[in-house]
């Protein structure tokens, strides 16, 4: 399985911050954004990486990450998105790189607790389809909210105003090689990009989504400059991805 962190975007949320540099950069305690994602992929075994990044310092992912060797890497493979297409556009980036094999991603403003090693280790085992993680929050309205049948998801709503769980789906998503034959398939939102929901109801449709609820907290750092200082706050006290 190969890995892929997203971190392309103009980070318009964060401005001023994200005048001068890409948010996935910015500091999350004593270290950089982009660092926790990718720790999340080497937790969970994975070593052949790909960064999606883009805007105007997207340069500074290649000072900053280099081959990869800090983090026990051999290489880490580097592509680039042009604007703000959507998560599926920025995923479809990847298709060259994926070669066929299931893909592992996680956006680069997500921040775990813990690990995901059981649930990588759980889609390994999948015959097709794809998994997605699930985490209780308190304002499920800002986030993608599964719908649940017991543990099983039958359909994802993008920031509904009244939402059917309390749970949301987070920036970890798992895919087999079929995931570049369904963004293709897609049409643009309102919002102009390729939506991540659309191709994970794609799964639900035919019958190959699964789903885990996610051990441990869970963080959409880049969303608001009050969770860019909160996950500072959580990994001060609580540690994150070995990185603390």
């Amino acid at each position: 399985m190969k890995g892929v962190v997203l971190a392309g975007g103009l980070g318009t949320r964060l401005l001023p911050l994200t005048k001068i540099t890409n948010k996935h950069l910015l500091p999350i305690f004593d270290k950089p954004m982009i660092y926790y994602p990718l720790q999340t992929l080497i937790n969970a075994g994975i070593e052949d990486i790909m960064v999606v990044t883009g805007g105007n310092n997207a340069g500074d992912f290649l000072r900053l990450l280099g081959n990869g060797k800090q983090f026990g890497l051999k290489d880490i493979s580097y592509t680039y998105q042009e604007g703000e297409g959507g998560i599926a556009e920025a995923l479809d980036l990847a298709r060259n790189f994926a070669d066929g094999e299931k893909i592992l991603i996680v956006l680069g403003d997500n921040i775990i607790e813990k690990n995901i090693i059981k649930e990588k280790k759980e889609f390994e085992k999948q015959k097709e389809g794809a998994k997605i993680l699930i985490k209780k929050v308190p304002h499920p309205s800002s986030f993608g909210v599964p719908e649940l049948e017991g543990n099983k998801v039958i359909g994802i709503e993008e920031k509904p105003e009244n939402p059917k769980t309390d749970h949301a789906v987070i920036g970890i998503y798992m895919y087999d090689s079929r995931v570049f034959d369904i963004i293709k398939t897609l049409e643009r939102s309102d919002r102009g990009e390729l939506e991540i929901t659309d191709v994970n109801n794609a799964y639900i449709k035919d019958g190959t989504m699964t789903c885990s609820v996610l051990d441990g907290w869970w963080i959409d750092a880049g969303s608001s400059p009050e969770n860019l200082a909160k996950a500072t706050q959580l990994v001060i006290k609580t540690g994150a991805n070995n990185l603390t």
